[in-house]
């Protein structure tokens, strides 16, 4: 039951995670702005990651696991309710706001929830376990998407029917539009302060096992940063969700822009992607038990590069389909990057998690190179080269640990999972 519980936390922020996608379309729409202006919501969403995963790490060593999933799930439901005076103002910068809190508390839960389903069982089997509660993080992606898909995108004012508009007239039509976001960011606040209660109530504890290996706390950074298969996971990881970010936020774009989609059918590629995704993270944990976790992840990452590619040169629905294929590339990198990273960390995890968790400052970094180089040269597709880069980095890695031919590169932990 605890593994349940932290399951309905993976999808939960991944609902939060992936309505945010949509909104960036959906202020560009509005306030008639830039593609850097509107990726300041990612901005926003992923900076929190940033710069609260450290104080994460410190509640989760000062008061465990649990007190941080806690403190997690009602930050980001207050953040949630704040899209009620950010529907009222009707001020970019609030919406911002609101989104920066909820996010604050969506890094928490995830810096917490990550190493607590590791710490459930045997190190052996982390990797594939934590690959199983991921799994259900695209579940949650899917249904924030299908909110956004289905209560936003069709309901918003037509861009042609703004040209006639009056200044009142516009006014309104903001207001109207603003007011489709709330409904869904407050069930979403309304599910995690259930998922809360249900926590809360609920005896949660790290198997006993787990602390005969944990290492001494003191010099924590300095034993992470001296081992290279953790620091360069970090920079792997840095570039893994940056590319998962830069792709996700403009597949919507990318079809009206590129191939012409209408916007009320454009957000449906984007839920194509995620069931993509959602239906490769399954296979990927089947996968790793056959074969090496970072020959896989090697593969998947120039896959992901390709299909890069073809975005970029393939200006048509084949172009289209290739952006919506770099999500199955996507779906085995964040926990398998995670899991090698953390390998053999033993309670200098705690605050490991926490350096992962701040890799997420990529998300918030590079889609505004992706909508800088779109809006300097004039090309939504051209900005594919962004996510593309950064696949290659991850791909480098796998290489790394290959080459290095450590056990959690090669068939040992293969076997154990």
């Amino acid at each position: 039951m605890p593994f349940v519980l932290l399951v309905l936390c993976f999808a939960a922020w991944g609902a939060a995670a992936n309505l945010t996608d949509i909104l960036v379309g959906v202020f560009r729409s509005i306030f008639d702005m830039s593609n850097f202006q509107s990726s300041l919501v990612q901005f926003a969403y992923y900076g929190a990651y940033f710069a609260l995963a450290i104080p994460a790490a410190l509640i989760n060593r000062r008061f465990g696991y649990k007190a941080g999933v806690l403190t997690g799930l009602g930050l980001a439901a207050a953040g949630g309710v704040l899209f009620i005076p950010a529907s009222q103002l009707l001020v970019y910068e609030f919406f911002l706001l609101a989104l920066f809190v909820l996010a604050a508390g969506l890094s928490i839960l995830e810096t917490s929830a990550n190493p607590f389903v590791i710490a459930m069982g045997p190190e052996s089997s982390a990797t594939q376990r934590l690959n199983l509660a991921q799994a259900f993080n695209p579940v949650g992606a899917n249904i924030g998407v299908l909110l956004g898909a289905v209560l936003i995108l069709p309901a918003l004012t037509s861009e042609a029917s703004k040209v006639i508009m009056s200044p009142q007239e516009l006014r309104a039509s903001q207001e109207q539009d603003l007011a489709l976001v709330l409904p869904p960011y407050l069930g979403i606040a309304a599910v995690l302060v259930l998922i809360w209660l249900l926590i809360a109530f609920r005896r949660m504890s790290v198997p006993v096992e787990q602390a005969a290996v944990a290492m001494p706390t003191g010099g924590a950074a300095r034993r992470l940063w001296g081992n290279r298969h953790y620091r360069y996971g970090v920079i792997a990881q840095f570039f893994n969700v940056a590319a998962q970010t830069c792709v996700w936020t403009f597949t919507i774009i990318y079809a009206q822009d590129v191939v012409g989609v209408s916007p009320e059918n454009s957000g449906w590629y984007l839920q194509a992607s995620l069931i993509l995704f959602l239906v490769s993270r399954f296979v990927m944990v089947y996968l790793l038990g056959i074969l090496r976790p970072a020959l896989l992840l090697l593969v998947m990452a120039a896959f992901g590069v390709a299909c890069c590619l073809v975005a970029v040169l393939s200006l048509n629905l084949l172009g289209l389909l290739a952006v919506v294929a770099i999500s199955a590339s996507l779906s085995l990198m964040f926990p398998t990057i995670y899991g090698v990273a953390l390998h053999g960390l033993g309670d200098d995890a705690k605050f490991g998690a926490a350096g992962l968790v701040m890799a997420i400052l990529g998300g918030a970094l590079l889609p505004m190179v992706q909508g800088g180089v779109m809006d300097a040269l004039g090309s939504t597709a051209l900005g594919y080269v962004v996510p593309g880069a950064c696949l290659a980095v991850v791909a480098a890695y796998a290489l790394f640990i290959l080459r290095t031919d450590r056990s959690l590169g090669g068939r040992d932990l293969a076997s154990a999972v």
